[in-house]
């Protein structure tokens, strides 16, 4: 399975799909966490891990230790934006540790690289290279 990686530089997101060798090396990390980015394939870059969600669309909490699905009573926070205040609600969320069954994972730049993520992800053809359409 591949993780979808979300990278937040400041306004500007980008997703990059992560491949099987390197999922080994995502999977047990914690929420809040920093890790390469070299992983993602951003040399120079420290990612900084803020959330994801499961195979199910179920969000990750970072207060709920481990890999597991919960269901809990929320008034608000990641996963529940109520409508009125004081309502309650018992919602699903998963563990703040990245397993097999995480499909996404949202990070922010903590440490910038020498080159941008732009020039890294769409590097400039040759003026000899024309694009095939």
């Amino acid at each position: 399975m591949t993780f979808k990686v979300v990278v937040s530089d400041k306004e500007n997101s980008y997703q990059i799909e992560s491949n099987d060798s390197v999922n080994k090396q995502f999977i047990g990390l914690i929420i809040g966490e920093d890790v390469d980015g070299k992983l993602a394939g951003l040399d120079g870059y420290k990612l900084k891990i803020t959330g994801g969600s499961d195979k199910n669309g179920f969000p990750m909490k970072k207060d709920i230790d481990g890999s597991r699905r919960i269901k809990s009573l929320v008034s608000g926070g990641i996963g529940y934006k109520p409508k009125v205040d004081g309502v309650r609600r018992r919602k699903s969320f998963r563990g703040n540790t990245i397993s097999e069954d995480i499909v996404q994972i949202n990070t922010i730049v903590s440490e910038v690289g020498n080159k941008s993520i732009n020039e890294i992800l769409n590097p400039p053809q040759e003026e000899g290279e024309e694009s095939k359409e």
